[in-house]
């Protein structure tokens, strides 16, 4: 499942072979995963226009056309970007296409269907109206600013990580590095923890995404890049803990499955070692 690594990479693909282009012509190959406008009003918005610029906002890819207005693409459970020449066969899945002046062609892909690309008047308004909360790896996103968004959360921490209302970002997957690296059991109360623990969490996730963004390692896709010590390459049944070698465990959280080292990250109220 893309999460914020992965989006990222896609936006510097946009940013590489989109930003600075003409749009030709858009092509909605799929009109259920268009929202905002439909195909012809998308086309007449953008045809002619310069891409200013690729922006990320948590999991949400954000492409600036000349006029501000903006096309959001969210990935959902398997979504990519892909860049081609323009006039070859669509990509398998493909739901969305720019094609630019010079030639070339941004598709954005959703096989299941699960995401969607947005038009909106800005990036602003797009944030403001899906309730998300600040990118977490924004500067203005700071130890204060983290410390707040737990306050008073009850929920267990992993669950708290994921809430893209209370910070935009983080999925399934690097939840479960960011805990396995700050050494806290993914069921532990957001409200127990002592400022040194936050802390101690924080500089896990800011950490953990700037590396995997830094290798160009994804959620799934390249993790073989993740430097040694990492959870990813192990966040499997019948992997082993690649600090201290316990098989990892498995839990089911909200339907979809974690992973953790029940050594380094013992339950909530027991200390490590104890049953």
């Amino acid at each position: 499942m893309p999460e914020l690594p992965d989006v990222e990479l896609f936006r510097r693909l946009a940013e590489r072979h989109g930003v600075g282009e003409v749009v030709a012509k858009v092509e909605v190959l799929d009109p259920g995963s268009l929202e905002g406008a439909t195909p012809a009003g998308l086309q007449r918005r953008l045809q002619a226009r310069t891409l200013r610029s690729a922006r990320r906002h948590g999991k949400v890819l954000l492409l600036e056309a000349a006029d501000a207005a903006v096309l959001a693409f969210h990935f959902g459970t398997n979504g990519s970007l892909h860049y081609g020449p323009r006039g070859d066969p669509a990509p398998r899945f493909a739901r969305l296409c720019l094609d630019f002046a010079t030639g070339g062609q941004l598709a954005y892909l959703n096989p299941r269907r699960i995401g969607k690309a947005h038009f909106a008047p800005s990036a602003s308004v797009f944030v403001r109206d899906e309730k998300l909360g600040p990118d977490v790896l924004e500067p203005s996103f700071d130890i204060a600013a983290f410390t707040a968004a737990l306050a008073g959360r009850k929920q267990a921490i992993k669950v708290v990580l994921m809430d893209q209302a209370h910070m935009a970002g983080i999925g399934n997957i690097y939840a479960d590095e960011i805990l396995f690296q700050a050494r806290l059991h993914p069921a532990t109360p957001s409200n127990s923890l002592d400022q040194a623990v936050i802390s101690r969490l924080f500089d896990a996730m800011k950490s953990v995404l700037q590396t995997a963004i830094d290798c160009g390692a994804g959620a799934e896709a390249f993790i073989d890049r993740l430097p040694k010590g990492f959870l990813l390459p192990e966040r499997h049944v019948g992997g082993h803990c690649p600090r201290c070698g316990t098989p990892i465990e498995q839990e089911k959280r909200g339907g979809r499955s974690g992973y953790f080292c029940p050594t380094c990250q013992p339950a909530p109220g027991t200390r490590p070692g104890e049953d």
